[in-house]
């Protein structure tokens, strides 16, 4: 292949907007509407979150150790590169009007909407008065600028109080949601070389070769491609014909604009749950339709580029987050769900997790020997692996402190080969070797007849009434009407069967039984999202020897650490919190690290490469409600709370134990600890400091976010009607033949990577499904 074909297929498959623009956004038709006079407000804003800074000065201030605790280290060798990123800024084309139209695609209506009032009032003299107060006032006529028009000291104060203001929680706001696309944009933006101008500085480099086909014989194949329909390259006229080629039955009705599929089995999803699911029922001789919103795409398409993989992977391209703005929530979008994104970690069901499911819920299943022969099953058809033959920094670094400090540190088993030491995986494993539904359970499925019509977005669910029933059920779920994201095909897909399984996750699938009527009360309900605050430490490459290489390379996750209630502790039984390092790219960095000034986040990121991550997640008691899609709300319980800060406060006595040159949180005034001669009486007074998660909307004077990739609960599995959405066997208490297959029929949240779980729960539920269809067992009656 040419090196033009590739770069072709490499556009075709990203499809992303940052990466069309080119170098200086040529070509590219902007249709966020802003205005001009915002379009200035939000470049003069963008420019103070990153500005251009003089080069030889921040270059000298390194050299004697950094201003504030915070440089110093910094490796200013690469001279040419450092200095062109201190000058740029990201109020330079085509950043600001990336920007505002990653905004306007990304943010909830009500965030848009206050973005652009506040930079209708900052493009205006009175406005920027009542926002920036005497920061803003000249000694010349006309004696009150426009924000644009003030200096970058003042603009950059003015964000700074924005950040701190307790009275007006929607300045916060603003200042949180500008911060981050910012950063976003400005690190994650490529050209049509896809080259970022600012990673060589920042020390990061993307494996960007192709991969080496001849010896990975699995990477040029697409093994799908059997049962696959991929809508987004269809029209209304191929449609039909592409899908009677897979052996479906199809009624083309012309008359009300609908093709009509008839199948045995269709499923909603084609993640953790809609995978497994599929594959059991495929196997046992159903004809099985998956409908999967996202696109298909194999490790030979992945490219480990942040920005345009979180575009294609990700639900919302990662931008969802609660309506307070206080979390950011993950979840894969794409053929394979969060398995073809997540970092690999499988963890079985903890044994007190499954009595207290059992005992506390009502539900059998979870002692069975049957779930435990699930979670075998699962293991052997993902070929998990409990050994690491290296580990990348970030988990050395975990290591290495808890075992000087005496912690148990656990070895995490994966779904790759004990040599899988691929650090992007979050962004599609590259080397093909991670394992999720769609290389495994999916490829499975489509070898007994499953098709999976990709870029087709379910709408609501079919429903009947039963009539002269005598049960609880009095609705009967027939199939489901789906839409391609394809603008080029209006016609309406409607899928007939006999059986219907949601398995759109815990964020999707109480959306689409709430929005075809279902009211049973647990539906959204009870969501939750193991929370996670982060701690980062620095490790100059000197000062260190053993722990060599940069955060980005290596397995994520290969080593667990858990803190428990009364000390370090092991065994099986409930503990506080868990200690994980996560995958974070440039940008993901940038977005997610406190600012406290432009220079402040330069030389922050100029540490890049060797900055560490460990989060401390919690097993949440607290929860929240799905009301809509993107409309999330959730609070942290105040035991959780603590629960986390213990995490956090432990996470940073293992960086500093392992090494660390300074350390910090994720706190918005930019809470860090220089470690040099510190003592351990200065590392008590630090931690004692430590504070966790309170979101923008609060009235503390800081704050923080917290993060999920961990979405569980939000139709709950329940003995009866008052206790869940749906019963032991995953089907809907208000509709027959509607099962549940995904983490949101976990009856409370695990506190640990759910994985094995979702699958585990899956196959039992799927294989009852079997056997009613089959006639084993009979098909429930209301």
């Amino acid at each position: 292949m040419g090196e033009e074909d590739k770069k072709q297929r490499r556009r075709r498959r990203q499809g992303h907007p940052l990466l069309r623009g080119g170098a200086a956004g040529k070509g590219r038709r902007y249709t966020h509407g802003f205005s001009a006079s915002q379009m200035l407000a939000l470049a003069a804003v963008c420019g103070a979150v990153a500005p251009s800074l003089p080069p030889d000065s921040c270059l000298e201030d390194e050299r004697h150790g950094g201003r504030g605790g915070g440089g110093g280290d910094v490796d200013v060798s690469n001279g040419k590169a450092v200095r062109d990123f201190l000058v740029a800024s990201a109020a330079d084309p085509p950043v600001p009007d990336e920007v505002a139209e990653l905004m306007t695609r990304m943010c909830l209506r009500e965030a848009l909407a206050l973005v652009r009032a506040v930079l209708w009032l900052l493009g205006t003299r009175l406005g920027t008065l009542a926002l920036c107060g005497a920061r803003c006032l000249s000694g010349r006529w006309p004696f009150v600028l426009r924000f644009a028009e003030m200096p970058l000291e003042r603009r950059e104060a003015a964000l700074r109080r924005w950040s701190a203001l307790t009275v007006l929680p929607p300045l916060r706001t603003f200042f949180l949601v500008a911060k981050v696309f910012c950063q976003y944009v400005f690190y994650s933006w490529i050209d049509e070389s896809s080259n970022n101008p600012h990673w060589r500085a920042v020390g990061y480099s993307p494996p960007t070769d192709e991969p080496p086909a001849e010896e990975r014989p699995e990477a040029t194949k697409r093994p799908l491609d059997d049962g696959v329909v991929e809508t987004i390259n269809l029209t209304d006229a191929s449609l039909p014909a592409s899908l009677a080629d897979k052996g479906l039955t199809v009624t083309d009705d012309a008359a009300r604009n609908v093709c009509q599929v008839e199948c045995d089995v269709v499923i909603v999803g084609s993640g953790a749950g809609g995978g497994v699911a599929a594959a059991v029922l495929a196997g046992a001789g159903h004809k099985v339709v998956v409908i999967e919103k996202g696109s298909y795409f194999t490790s030979r398409d992945y490219t480990s580029f942040e920005g345009p993989s979180m575009n294609q992977l990700y639900e919302s391209g990662g931008f969802v987050s609660t309506m307070n703005g206080g979390g950011l929530l993950l979840a894969g979008s794409t053929v394979g769900g969060g398995t073809a994104v997540n970092w690999s970690a499988c963890l079985k069901t903890p044994e007190h997790v499954r009595r207290e499911w059992a005992a506390a819920h009502g539900l059998p299943l979870f002692e069975s020997s049957e779930y435990a022969a699930a979670m075998d099953k699962v293991f052997e058809r993902l070929g998990v692996t409990s050994g690491c033959k290296e580990e990348g920094l970030q988990n050395k670094v975990l290591r290495k402190g808890c075992e000087k400090l005496g912690y148990k540190v656990d070895a995490v088993a994966r779904n790759s080969s004990e040599g899988h030491f691929c650090g992007s995986c979050g962004y599609g494993c590259r080397t093909g070797d991670k394992r999720g539904t769609d290389t495994t359970w999916l490829v499975d499925a489509v070898g007994r007849g499953a098709v999976i019509l990709t870029g087709c977005k379910a709408e609501k669910l079919v429903l009947e009434r039963c009539h002269g029933a005598g049960g609880t059920r009095s609705k009967r779920c027939v199939g489901v009407v789906a839409r391609s994201t394809n603008p080029a095909i209006k016609r309406t897909l409607e899928v007939r069967a006999k059986v219907t399984v949601s398995a759109g996750g815990s964020l999707l699938t109480p959306v689409l039984l709430q929005r075809s009527g279902l009211t049973n009360p647990h539906i959204g309900k009870n969501l939750h999202l193991h929370p996670t605050a982060f701690a980062w430490g620095y490790f100059p490459d000197t000062t260190v020897p053993d722990l060599k290489g940069k955060t980005y390379e290596g397995g994520i996750i290969t080593s667990l650490h858990k803190v428990e209630s009364s000390g370090a502790g092991d065994g099986d039984g409930p503990h506080r919190a868990i200690l994980e390092t996560p995958l974070l790219g440039v940008a993901a960095m940038a977005t997610q690290m406190p600012w406290v000034s432009g220079r402040d986040m330069k030389e922050r990121m100029l540490r890049f490469g060797r900055t560490v991550h460990i989060f401390s997640l919690v097993r949440d008691r607290g929860s929240g409600t799905v009301h809509g899609e993107r409309r999330i709300a959730y609070r942290l319980d105040e035991a959780d709370r603590e629960d986390m800060r213990e995490g956090l406060r432990r996470a940073l006595r293992v960086l500093v134990a392992a090494g660390a040159a300074e350390v910090g949180t994720h706190r918005s005034d930019g809470q860090r600890l220089r470690c040099e001669g510190l003592t351990e009486a200065a590392l008590e007074e630090f931690l004692d400091g430590v504070t966790v998660v309170r979101g923008p909307q609060s009235r503390s004077e800081t704050w923080s976010l917290f993060c999920s990739a961990h979405n569980m609960g939000s139709c709950r599995m329940g003995a009866t009607a008052r206790d869940g959405a749906v019963d032991g066997r995953g089907e809907s208490w208000e509709a027959e033949r509607l099962y549940v297959c995904d983490g949101s029929v976990l009856p409370t949240a695990l506190g640990v990577n759910p994985m094995i779980t979702i699958q585990s729960v899956a196959y039992c539920l799927a294989s009852g499904i079997a056997d009613s269809l089959s006639g084993k067992t009979t098909l429930k009656k209301t």
